[in-house]
């Protein structure tokens, strides 16, 4: 493994103007990194990375780095790309097994930071190494967010965010895990009891529903239940999921790899119109998972899915074919059409607004309508990638770092 990342390395061009670094979301100096790492200094290179993108490990793991840094590498135009996340990867879990967090005085006042996901573990790893007391509150018993409960362990092991999460404690930020903010603990109690500002980073936990009839039966599940603890379902033999993103292959690879032996993927529309990425599309179908394209579910019967086939018109829309009603067998059916943000903040908070789909809005700097709470990640724009999700939130804390320099100067005056 070792000589095959060095030999990867070794391939790198180091560009003077690299695409790889340009289309990455958090410009990851990727030509920098391979430099420290062949001249012998991977603890620095390390040490680079984690304080530009603290979630590095994880991103090379999940990002969709086709699209990025490794789809814009110069050798991939006649060759294959240098293997970056591969070697990201190496560095990043070197320098989390290898080294210690370093001692901080913390004394520039106390955040509170709500939801493990991406954004909120960016958050927390950016304000702490700036001296601020955080307190990070989360909804289930272990940290992570949809890290741990939205990703499968074959794709990403849990034991990365329990390191982590040890490297937070090590920093000096305090954990609470299993505390919903909102119905006990308010906004208004954080500010009460001295917070300077908060942060909100709580994700997309509401699964959005079809809408057909059949939807409530007890053989019918949401992906972001199912994929929170798989253990706890009896799925049978069949299984169908309705959908075309990345948390639909998931559910797929999962239910087989819990004891399905039939899962098939419903989808509206053609494979090249699929949310999913490439990659998760094809793994999908070399485990075993079969795909109705052009299917779309009218009704969840008891034993399956009442279906329509469609097709294109010229002008490039969605009609049924007629006639084209059949029945798809299923034990299970479970339904993955994305997801929206919960209400529990917002429906016992004064002055946090909402758009239309329910995510929070805020200003250019990630601040909220209400004074002193900002909010990143999914939960204001929606489900992206983890590495989009890294940047919002390393940018918005580094607004509240600022708002809360300026509030206590003006108290200190």
């Amino acid at each position: 493994m070792s000589h095959d990342i060095i030999k990867e390395a070794r391939r790198c061009y180091q560009c003077k103007s690299p695409k790889c670094r340009n289309a990455c979301p958090i410009a990851t100096d990727i030509p920098g990194f391979i430099h420290d790492f062949l001249e012998g200094s991977i603890e620095e290179a390390g040490k680079k990375i984690f304080e530009n993108n603290p979630l590095s490990i994880i991103c090379s793991m999940v990002c969709p780095h086709e699209n990025q840094c490794e789809g814009n590498c110069i050798r991939g135009i006649k060759e294959d790309p240098v293997r970056i996340s591969s070697i990201e990867n190496y560095i990043s879990s070197y320098f989390l097994n290898r080294t210690s967090p370093e001692e901080i005085q913390l004394n520039k006042g106390r955040i509170a930071v709500i939801g493990s996901g991406p954004a909120g573990l960016t958050a927390a790893f950016y304000l702490v190494s700036k001296g601020y007391k955080i307190t990070l509150f989360e909804a289930q018993d272990r940290i992570g967010g949809f890290l741990r409960y939205g990703i499968p362990e074959f794709r990403l092991s849990k034991s990365i965010l329990d390191q982590i999460a040890a490297r937070l404690v090590g920093l000096g930020v305090k954990i609470r895990p299993n505390t919903l903010i909102g119905p006990v603990i308010t906004i208004d109690t954080l500010f009460d009891d001295g917070y300077d500002a908060v942060f909100i980073g709580t994700g997309v936990w509401r699964p959005n529903v079809l809408r057909i009839k059949g939807e409530s039966l007890g053989h019918v599940h949401y992906a972001i239940d199912y994929l929170r603890s798989p253990q706890a379902y009896q799925l049978g033999n069949r299984v169908c999921v309705i959908g075309g993103g990345n948390s639909a292959m998931d559910v797929a690879r999962t239910a087989l790899r819990s004891g399905a032996r039939d899962v098939q993927i419903l989808y509206r529309r053609d494979r090249e119109s699929m949310p999913a990425r490439d990659t998760e599309v094809e793994l999908a179908r070399i485990d075993g998972v079969k795909f109705q394209f052009f299917t779309s579910p009218v009704e969840i019967l008891d034993d399956g899915i009442r279906c329509v086939k469609n097709q294109l018109t010229e002008e490039g829309l969605l009609e049924i074919i007629p006639d084209s009603e059949f029945i798809l067998p299923a034990d299970s059916v479970i339904i993955a059409a994305s997801q929206g943000p919960r209400k529990n903040i917002v429906s016992t908070t004064e002055g946090i607004e909402i758009n239309d789909r329910g995510l929070l809005i805020t200003d250019i700097t990630g601040m909220t309508t209400r004074e002193g709470v900002f909010a990143s990640g999914d939960v204001v724009t929606g489900a992206k990638n983890v590495v989009e999700a890294v940047k919002m939130a390393r940018d918005v804390a580094m607004t509240i770092s600022d708002y809360v320099e300026k509030k206590r100067s003006k108290i200190d005056e």
